[in-house]
């Protein structure tokens, strides 16, 4: 059986690259919300902005890091993949692999915080999305990522 991952094409635009013609840093962030934004409106069935228009809810990032293993440069496509490492009360780590194929090109590791914005404070996950999020956690099961740039096969 297959995993049945989140992925999305991110075209690498001449606006996200620096003056040495690779992807600056911290775009990538950027690239991991909107994978994020996209999982939870494409995969999950919750429609993002609804999400925090309508029923006043967030999920900022409060932790982030990445390992960088090769460039990405203008005109090139990035495969952005998304696992679910975990689900706290009102946390979500998630793992993104950047990746063109057979390469991986970067690992962004993110957590955020379900958060009531009115109140500004973390509020627990609700039932229903924290079953959605078991479901893709066993639907993602067994997928992993292309080798890093120059590991042994």
């Amino acid at each position: 059986m297959s995993a049945d991952v989140f992925s999305i094409a991110q075209q690498i635009r001449f606006s996200h690259t620096d003056p040495a013609g690779i992807v600056y840093f911290p775009n990538y962030f950027d690239f991991a919300n909107g994978v994020v934004e996209d999982f939870y409106t494409k995969r999950l069935g919750v429609d993002y902005a609804k999400l925090i228009f309508d029923e006043r809810r967030a999920t900022p990032i409060v932790h982030a890091a990445c390992d960088f293993f090769a460039p990405s440069r203008m005109g090139e496509t990035l495969t952005l993949t998304l696992l679910l490492d975990s689900v706290g009360k009102s946390s979500i780590a998630f793992s993104i692999f950047g990746h063109d194929g057979d390469r991986l090109r970067l690992q962004l590791r993110i957590v955020t915080v379900y958060m009531d914005l009115d109140s500004g404070k973390s509020t627990p996950i609700p039932k229903d999305l924290r079953r959605r999020f078991a479901a893709y956690q066993l639907a993602a099961a067994g997928w992993t990522p292309p080798p890093k740039p120059g590991a042994a096969p």
